[in-house]
């Protein structure tokens, strides 16, 4: 792969193998959209760096999908952020929101993720549409963030060795005072070649009781891992640095395939229509409470758009 690239920056899912290496891969940047997620809300800046890693996340793990479905990424702990929800929609499409408590999160100095998520847990879940099975996976958040988390779930239930490494924050733009968000996430896997010995850490049964032997990891995904390591927030989210110059600078020893993107945009899932429906679905009296001043006033958590309804259009 040559150094130069025409890819755009911004927005966009790279998928990538390392083949001599037996990796696989895929590297996250994300500019526009997940800054216009952020700036619907008045999110804390650490709580916007939080939510905009877990929307990059939602989009490296939803692009693997094979299918046209959805990918849900939501945390549901007892700290500040009690809970975090980012969406990828095949193909493509994202969108995220935060619930935090305010004094909780200003009371809090240099916040680290662990700090803001608390005890709880993550789910990570693959809606296949209504006429197929959901399936779920969940892993504890007790004093971790969201990339020991996604460690973990791989460990535990996929059982692929997985490296990832995630930033978020804001950047000036060029001539102007006012600051964009963006967010970059990378991550590679390792899978034995045909024939090879498995990547995952094995001992032998044959030592002695009580022998400490330790785990042998393949040199290839050792080579692969430490080389990721190396990925520096600022390369994740530099805007003159193209996911594809990224990748030659880590994996060009070895020769790495890229592969066409995914190209990804902010979405919301709400409507005039969609909001009417789902009033209407409840009962006379609860939507009489409702009403203020002569019409139903709601707005979406995740866009922050506000819609009215009128009592009148409820009825049957």
């Amino acid at each position: 792969m040559a150094e130069a690239s025409a890819l755009p920056a911004d927005d966009l899912v790279l998928p990538f193998e390392v083949k001599p290496l037996g990796v696989r891969g895929r590297v996250v940047r994300l500019g526009p959209a997940v800054d216009d997620i952020l700036h619907r809300h008045a999110y804390p800046a650490s709580v916007s760096a939080l939510l905009a890693e877990a929307v990059a996340l939602a989009a490296m793990l939803g692009a693997m999908l094979k299918f046209d479905g959805k990918f849900i990424l939501q945390s549901k702990t007892d700290g500040p952020v009690d809970m975090i929800v980012a969406d990828y929609v095949a193909p493509g499409k994202v969108r995220g929101y935060a619930r935090f408590d305010a004094a909780r999160t200003a009371a809090l100095r240099n916040p680290t993720q662990a700090d803001l998520l608390g005890t709880g847990y993550l789910a990570m879940t693959v809606d296949q549409g209504p006429d197929m099975e959901r399936y779920q996976g969940i892993v504890p958040l007790d004093g971790a963030d969201l990339t020991a988390a996604a460690h973990s779930y791989f460990e535990k239930s996929e059982q692929i060795p997985t490296r990832i490494r995630m930033a978020a924050g804001p950047l000036l733009q060029r001539g102007s005072k006012a600051e964009a968000w963006r967010a970059g996430a990378i991550m590679v896997q390792h899978l034995p070649r045909e024939g090879g010995s498995s990547p995952l850490p094995s001992h032998s049964g044959d030592a002695p009781e009580g022998t400490d032997v330790a785990p042998q990891e393949s040199d290839d995904w050792v080579k692969a891992r430490l080389l990721l390591d190396t990925v520096e927030a600022h390369e994740l989210l530099d805007p003159q640095l193209s996911a594809e110059q990224l990748l030659y600078r880590l994996y060009h020893e070895d020769g790495v395939t890229a592969y066409p993107v995914t190209h990804l945009e902010r979405y919301c899932s709400c409507s005039q229509d969609s909001i009417t429906r789902m009033l209407a679905r409840f009962p006379a009296e609860d939507q009489a409470d409702m009403v203020t001043n002569g019409e139903i006033v709601v707005t979406c958590e995740f866009c922050s758009t506000t819609y009215r309804v009128r009592p009148g259009d409820l009825a049957p």
